[in-house]
């Protein structure tokens, strides 16, 4: 029979770390690294659907690209739920309690199927809503299709959140790679196959590609369930027994804690967002530099992004236990190691810009010339910008480990845009920097947010330190 009660000895969690470096450094990695790969495999799914159904012609990529922008919007804010989640566990796993893991992850679940429930219009809507937005009739309706199809993968897609954080948590991130990269081979394959119609299969265009996004989320939840249920570190959890029950504590904490986050990052996002708008004014060319350039920025952001929910996962665990000394080792940690790779991926974008800007672009057009002219300059300052964007990364990590969120938003939202947008605007265009001068102002800001996030961190931390001494 099952009882929501568990004997805490039963359950206890692996330590945090020896206490010395080298233990702290093995641990981050081993839990980085598969977080990391999840992150740059994520991005391949994506990076696949946009070279496949570029194919069709400009029209429908131009239609898939807004349509992945208007389901990222609605997906990155919901994910803010399942990044609460995470801390919520670690926590817990770290005290070990084991009712309080399996209730979080329940009452995460419960909270990401109430957002689809909510943002379902939203979808239903999408022509009108994009058509408002000035876009073209013609791309409007295509997008329009396709997210009305592909919001059926919108809750795999938060519930395979919500679960990563049991996983990460109790030291198995590595399935998170696994299935990323399985899911990534089986997205290549059926678009290719729905999409242009091969081995006997109808060419469906866009709506192909629609039924494979929403095929490999499902895919990839039910995988991580399969992966849950028959390990018996994990099955002891019980999370879908009662799972009709509610606990509106644990509910009331994934929507307080969770809402901040999800703000902060809607905030990052649109920040990128503002920043094509305002390049688009400057030209064309400078434009498409500008694409190239982030693109590249996007990638290298993938270690930081990945290091930083490992940061939430480590500084969690510790927290949970009350063991300060080893917090301020995780933190330090991951610190270390998010900043030698920021600091060699700068390297590698000051050294050659030129070639990494090349490989986004056909150099026997007639622009080419132009593009990388421009291109290369705002490459090397994307080396800088990784420096600054990973270590507010790495801050924010650390702070949610910490159950710290409204703060933290409220210090990245200032530094987001009264700072580095009003400075991308300032330098842009009243001092006549031109488009350069955008990249130099959200690299201000972005540092900005490092600042005051690492400050608000190194505070919170050693208040705590003092109330536990007495």
């Amino acid at each position: 029979m099952h009882t929501d009660v568990a004997p805490l000895e039963t359950y206890s969690p692996a330590p945090v770390g020896a206490g010395s470096w080298m233990s702290h450094i093995r641990a981050t990695l081993s839990l980085g690294i598969p977080l990391i790969g999840a992150q740059l495999a994520q991005l391949g799914i994506h990076t696949t659907d946009v070279v496949i159904v570029g194919q069709l012609g400009a029209v429908p990529l131009a239609a898939m690209v807004l349509a992945g922008q208007f389901f990222f919007t609605i997906f990155i804010f919901g994910s803010g739920f399942s990044m609460a989640v995470m801390p919520m566990v670690a926590q817990a796993y770290g005290r070990g309690d084991v009712v309080s893991v399996r209730r979080s992850i329940r009452m995460g679940m419960w909270v990401s199927i109430l957002y689809v429930l909510l943002t379902m219009p939203l979808f239903f809507h999408a022509e009108a809503i994009l058509l408002s937005l000035g876009q073209k009739p013609e791309v409007a309706k295509l997008a329009a299709d396709y997210v009305f199809i592909v919001q059926l993968g919108l809750l795999p897609a938060l519930l395979f959140a919500v679960l990563r954080a049991l996983v990460s948590a109790t030291g198995r991130a590595r399935i998170v790679l696994w299935v990323t990269i399985g899911i990534l081979i089986l997205n290549a394959i059926l678009a290719y196959t729905l999409v242009f119609g091969h081995f006997g299969m109808p060419a469906l265009g866009m709506t192909g590609a629609a039924i494979v996004a929403v095929i490999v989320q499902w895919v990839s939840v039910i995988a991580m369930v399969v992966y849950i249920q028959t390990r018996d570190e994990t099955r002891r959890y019980e999370l879908f027994v009662r799972f009709w029950r509610p606990d509106w504590q644990a509910f009331r904490e994934v929507l307080t804690l969770g809402l901040p986050i999800s703000v902060t990052v809607l905030a990052e996002v649109s920040l990128f967002s503002a920043a094509s708008l305002l390049m688009g004014r400057i030209g064309t060319i400078e434009l498409a530099a500008h694409g190239i350039a982030l693109q590249l920025a996007s990638i290298a952001f993938m270690l930081p992004l990945g290091l930083s929910q490992a940061a939430t996962v480590r500084v969690g665990l510790a927290h949970g236990r009350r063991n300060y000394p080893e917090l301020v080792r995780a933190a330090i940690t991951v610190f270390a190691i998010a900043g030698l790779l920021s600091f060699a991926g700068g390297v590698f974008f000051l050294l050659v810009p030129g070639p990494l800007a090349s490989m986004f672009l056909n150099e026997s057009t007639p622009d080419a010339a132009a593009v990388l002219a421009f291109a290369g300059p705002l490459v090397i300052v994307a080396g800088l910008f990784q420096l600054v964007d990973g270590l507010q990364a790495i801050a924010a990590g650390l702070l949610r480990g910490l159950k710290d969120a409204r703060v933290p938003m409220i210090l990245a939202l200032v530094s987001y845009w009264p700072i580095g947008f009003f400075l991308a605007w300032l330098m842009a265009f009243p001092l006549g920097v031109g488009g350069i001068g955008i990249w130099y102002g959200f690299c201000l800001g972005l540092a900005s947010a490092a600042v005051m996030l690492c400050l608000r961190f190194y505070l919170k931390v050693r208040r705590e330190m003092k109330t536990a001494r007495g």
